[in-house]
């Protein structure tokens, strides 16, 4: 799945230009030296709520993650891959009833208090637990958090709770707030939640909507050598095309997620002083699924599933509409996951053939124009790839004799249609696998979720073997027992089909060779960036 990284080390001089709606001095922008500079990134998006401890995701992180530190973040040399932020150690007991966190001294907010064990506590019991889209599952039994001290939190639980799942959420999951800008206010609708106050190497400067977002050095970051940036001023685009455009006139230094279409990838790679980069997304795997409504009586037959399953092409899909940069799924724990990933489970071959077979044996005849049956499918709008695998699942279906209407809707428009209303029969879905199933990848399939809950079991799907063996995962404190525990709920999850995972991709980073220290962990986009630099 990893791409290797394509190359042009020649080194182009020029100034770094914004565009003049921007209404940031030009001048400044020609400052790009190791020990300062302003970089200038392209941004897709501008998140409604910017704080990565209400809102743990990818699109919050790329901003706020400068700002906000977790306890921990991804490493690739680290021990248990992590390295350590605001904590320096972390232990759990044998009973699986408490994680001990050693924390940093000397780190301050941004506003100059210090930060001590008591912003960890507010920021777990008041926020990761009961308003953190992932925090609600991986501190479900969290009932206390005590510090003895100002550098000592100790975290206990009610029910035995893996350290295992704890370990591997740190990165996503972790994002420390202060307790003094928090407590005591309507936390969701606090100012602080768009105009960050943090222990991280960049202050939030400013945001300008549509145009702009400006981050400054913290001169009193912790790490005394960090960061090596002066400032990051992300750039709303959201038309990517746009991104390529002002990276090749070098008016931005870097693109990351994919923010120049792959199409363009090769050519862009050949021009002299920009880089394209593969690596850095390892602990950011997005993976393609077709989401099944199973209320429809059609889809809550198995047959019907395994049918859909053969009619897709996921070479294709891969060469055609990734254009190489994924690679095909067996299930719902992507290969890069060597932690958990079984490839022993069953398997469906590209088969139409087959497929028509097994409807028609089913008792799904074919009318005479040649359909059996129609369905509605709503393709996720975030990127270009699912939109266009929505075109592609239309094709496939119809060779069976499956009449799909595409059902084209904003971001939105489609989360409550699929998660809330439940006015879907087919969705496609980009879920992201964040190291470990039990944080953002068994809700997929888990029963009893609520309605409204975003990327999430909204189908109708209930299987209690299934369900059982979740249940049974989350309270198992034996790593080997609890990882053999989720190969038994990938064979159950392929076999079963309650959805269809078809790929498994990371992300493309494009930059200038003016830009050092890239890609270098395995969360890199989502991370600090304090040793990212700009050489002039």
């Amino acid at each position: 799945m990893t791409i290797p990284e394509i190359s042009r080390r020649a080194l182009m001089k020029g100034t770094a230009l914004l565009f003049a709606s921007t209404a940031l001095a030009r001048q400044a922008l020609a400052q790009a030296a190791p020990s300062g500079g302003r970089l200038v990134v392209a941004a897709d998006s501008e998140p409604k709520n910017l704080n990565p401890a209400i809102v743990a995701s990818n699109g919050v992180f790329f901003i706020a993650s400068k700002v906000v530190e977790p306890l921990a973040e991804a490493s690739f040399d680290g021990k248990d891959g992590l390295a350590p932020r605001l904590a320096t150690s972390w232990e759990g007991s044998p009973d699986g009833l408490s994680v001990t966190f050693k924390l940093r001294d000397g780190v301050t907010w941004h506003d100059g208090k210090p930060f001590t064990s008591g912003d960890v506590a507010f920021s777990a019991l008041k926020i990761w637990k009961p308003l953190q889209n992932l925090g609600r599952l991986v501190f479900a039994n969290l009932e206390a958090v005590d510090t003895p001290d100002d550098y000592t939190a100790i975290f206990r639980f009610s029910k035995p709770t893996p350290f295992q799942l704890i370990r591997n959420a740190l990165p996503a999951v972790t994002s420390v707030v202060a307790k003094h800008i928090f407590d005591g206010t309507d936390i969701a609708t606090n100012a602080a939640n768009n105009a960050l106050i943090g222990t991280g190497p960049f202050k939030f400067a400013e945001h300008k909507p549509g145009e702009y977002y400006r981050l400054t050095r913290n001169e009193n970051y912790w790490d005394k050598d960090q960061p090596k940036l002066d400032e990051i001023v992300y750039r709303v685009l959201p038309d990517r095309e746009a991104a390529g455009a002002a990276l090749e006139a070098d008016e931005i230094q870097l693109a990351a997620f994919s923010a120049v279409p792959l199409a363009d990838l090769d050519r862009i790679s050949k021009i002299d002083g920009i880089k394209v980069i593969s690596k850095g997304y390892e602990a950011l795997t997005y993976q393609l699924v077709v989401e099944i409504n199973h209320r429809r009586k059609e889809l809550a037959d198995l047959r019907v599933r395994q049918a859909i399953a053969h009619a897709i092409d996921k070479k294709f899909v891969v060469d055609t509409i990734f254009l190489g940069y994924a690679a095909a799924s067996t299930g719902p724990v992507p290969k890069n996951a060597p932690e958990f990933y079984t490839s022993d489970v069953a398997t469906y071959d590209f088969n139409p053939a087959a497929a028509n077979d097994i409807l028609d044996k089913a008792g799904y005849i074919k009318r005479p124009d040649g359909n059996r049956f129609s369905l509605k499918l709503r393709p996720a709008p975030y990127f270009n790839e699912t939109r266009q695998f929505g075109d592609y699942l239309r094709q496939a279906l119809a060779v069976i004799g499956i009449d799909a209407e595409i059902v084209n809707a904003d971001a939105a428009a489609h989360q409550k249609a699929v998660y809330t209303n439940h006015d879907f029969d087919l969705a496609v879905g980009p879920p992201v696998f964040r190291g470990d199933p039990a944080i953002s990848t068994t809700i997929l399939v888990q029963s009893g979720t609520p309605d409204g809950v975003p990327f999430s079991n909204q189908g109708g799907y209930a299987n209690p073997e299934l369900d059982k063996i979740i249940k049974q995962a989350a309270q198992t404190i034996d790593t080997g027992a609890r990882t053999g525990l989720y190969r038994k709920f990938q064979q159950l999850v392929v076999a079963d089909l309650p959805l269809i995972n078809v790929a498994e991709w990371g992300f493309i980073t494009v930059a200038r060779d003016t830009v050092l220290n890239v890609s270098n962990n395995p969360r890199w986009a989502v991370s600090n960036w304090g040793d990212t630099a700009l050489q002039s």
